[in-house]
């Protein structure tokens, strides 16, 4: 039975507070892979277009293993998240279609732009393409659908650089009978992964699970009929950022601008738009002023989720093999929740920085909006008389250690964020 004076209650500790990691997890920048790791800022993931014809360059044998071989495991891609979209028509480049389709007699539609270039477009309501595409996103599912390296994927498939339209070729585009099906597919495939698509118009307008993505952030973003912001908000989806991704792509080569004099209509449309990334263009590939650099840098905190402690209630002592309650204030000082059900931990950590204690929580960190939130939880002391140290941690299951950091000036010890100092006593206990 719980022993009377098995601890001495503690009024709410305040835990100080500093500056957010600018390396946390599934937020932040997801930049192009890059061979020689030439980031000007720390890149917590890497984006990746993969067109249908490297993934099943043979009719129905799929290719993901040698995909992720050589191009997840190289360079600056290497022991990051991935944030992928997969593609069929890329300007200026070669086709993403697989040649056995090109074969089996599938209209190609040639076009020479000066607003994106040229290439070959396909005809996207043909059945054979619609169907294979649907064989294709069901397969990536049963792939990447519980694969917790993946952060997140957009949808892309249709259109100029999977964007979901052919501008100035709007003939080329395809169907809504098509876009219907190659929305459902996503769904059917991806039913725990976080999906993004391009415009919230149309079928996908209607979509109360997708996230989406602005690819020209930030003037695109707001301030316009056509904008983003308000197709989002005429389509009603202006809050599904509670639930999925937001996130976008910063106009190219114009760091230097959009960091300095236009530096505040930046600011103010990421806290607007929602984003937890940006990417795969952003200030990373560029060379940034200190200036513009500590701009970047306050970007990374407010986008996505940053957590802060802000006090904690625990005694000091326990009796040995008593339970540890632990009352914690905390705060998300981002724009944006976390998306995945990580689990919270609680460790006692020895003189050695090594874990002799572990609870696992229920606590779905999900539902820490933007603003205040608070936990109670407890940790059984079934471990020798002595002084230890009470952590907390939240667990990638990629890489299955704790990965989240706060915005706390507090010690970490292996991934493990110190809150308290606590005293196991001995004592009599059944």
């Amino acid at each position: 039975m719980m022993h009377l004076l098995a601890f001495i209650p503690l009024a709410p500790q305040p835990l100080p507070q500093a500056l957010g990691p600018l390396e946390n997890p599934l937020k932040g920048w997801a930049a192009y892979a890059e061979p020689d790791e030439s980031y000007s800022l720390p890149v917590s993931m890497t984006f990746v277009y993969v067109s249908w014809r490297q993934l099943e360059s043979t009719k129905g044998k799929f290719a993901f293993a040698d995909w992720e071989n050589r191009v997840w495991n190289a360079g600056s891609t290497k022991n990051k998240h991935i944030v992928f979209r997969l593609f069929l028509d890329y300007p200026n480049q070669a086709t993403g279609l697989p040649q056995w389709l090109i074969d089996n007699g599938l209209k190609l539609r040639p076009y020479d732009t000066k607003e994106v270039g040229k290439g070959l477009a396909t005809d996207y309501d043909d059945p054979r393409v619609v169907g294979g595409l649907e064989k294709l996103i069901a397969a990536m599912g049963k792939r990447y659908d519980k694969n917790p390296r993946v952060a997140f994927i957009q949808m892309g498939t249709l259109g100029f650089w999977g964007e979901w339209h052919t501008w100035p070729r709007e003939s080329f585009f395809a169907k809504p009978a098509t876009q219907k099906r190659i929305v459902d597919a996503y769904r059917r495939a991806f039913p725990n992964k976080k999906v993004m698509a391009r415009y919230p118009t149309g079928y996908v307008g209607k979509q109360a699970w997708l996230g989406f993505h602005d690819d020209y952030f930030p003037e695109d973003t707001e301030g316009g009929p056509d904008s983003w912001l308000e197709k989002m908000l005429a389509s009603g989806r202006q809050d599904n950022w509670k639930t999925s991704v937001y996130g976008g792509e910063m106009i190219p080569r114009a760091a230097d601008r959009l960091l300095g004099k236009d530096w505040q209509m930046t600011w103010d449309r990421l806290q607007s738009a929602r984003f937890t990334f940006v990417g795969p263009y952003g200030p990373p590939l560029e060379v940034l002023s200190d200036e513009a650099l500590a701009r970047a840098e306050k970007m990374v905190r407010k986008m996505g989720y940053e957590f802060r402690w802000k006090s904690i209630d625990a005694p000091s002592e326990v009796m040995a093999g008593e339970a540890i309650p632990v009352n914690l204030e905390g705060v998300n000082q981002g724009v944006a929740p976390f998306y995945y059900p990580w689990p919270l931990e609680f460790a006692l950590l020895d003189a050695n920085g090594v874990v002799v204690a572990l609870e696992r929580t229920k606590i779905d960190i999900r539902r820490w909006q933007p603003g205040d939130f608070n936990l109670e939880a407890s940790i059984r002391a079934d471990v020798s008389p002595g002084d230890y140290r009470l952590a907390v941690g939240i667990r990638d299951p990629w890489k299955d250690v704790p990965a989240i950091r706060f915005a706390n000036a507090l010690p970490v010890t292996k991934g493990w964020t110190e809150l308290a100092k606590v005293h196991i006593k001995s004592g009599n206990h059944k």
